[in-house]
């Protein structure tokens, strides 16, 4: 039966980082990592850190009921996706593109979607 260590091991491995990565991004050592892979008893901040992070249900990971993966809610995403593309300098491509979809109304909106139509037909 999995523990809680065996699916923190999971996340580490499904998140392609190494223990000293994966460490940082939890603002804890790789030592502490290894260690809490082996025989650790995670706090509930650094469980909840894990989750939040590393998008892992809550109750999967305690108790290893249910999917892995918790759903991801679409305002989540865009805030995720935003947060993404402010990641590049300052006035950017992404951000210039970003801020003039922003201000468009809704006639606009439309010309945008008639042109990603024109452009994505097959013949």
């Amino acid at each position: 039966m999995q523990t809680i260590n065996d699916r923190i091991a999971i996340v580490l491995e499904e998140s392609g980082k190494t223990k000293t990565a994966f460490g940082e991004s939890l603002s804890v050592s790789q030592q502490y990592i290894s260690k809490l892979i082996r025989t650790g008893n995670p706090s509930a901040l650094l469980i909840d850190d894990i989750c939040e992070k590393y998008r892992i249900r809550k109750e999967w990971l305690t108790e290893g009921k249910g999917d892995m993966k918790a759903p991801i809610d679409r305002n989540d995403e865009i805030a995720r996706l935003s947060a993404d593309l402010f990641k590049s300098e300052s006035g950017s491509f992404k951000e210039r593109l970003l801020f003039a979809l922003a201000a468009l109304d809704e006639s606009e909106w439309q010309v945008l979607e008639d042109i990603a139509n024109k452009i994505t037909k097959k013949d």
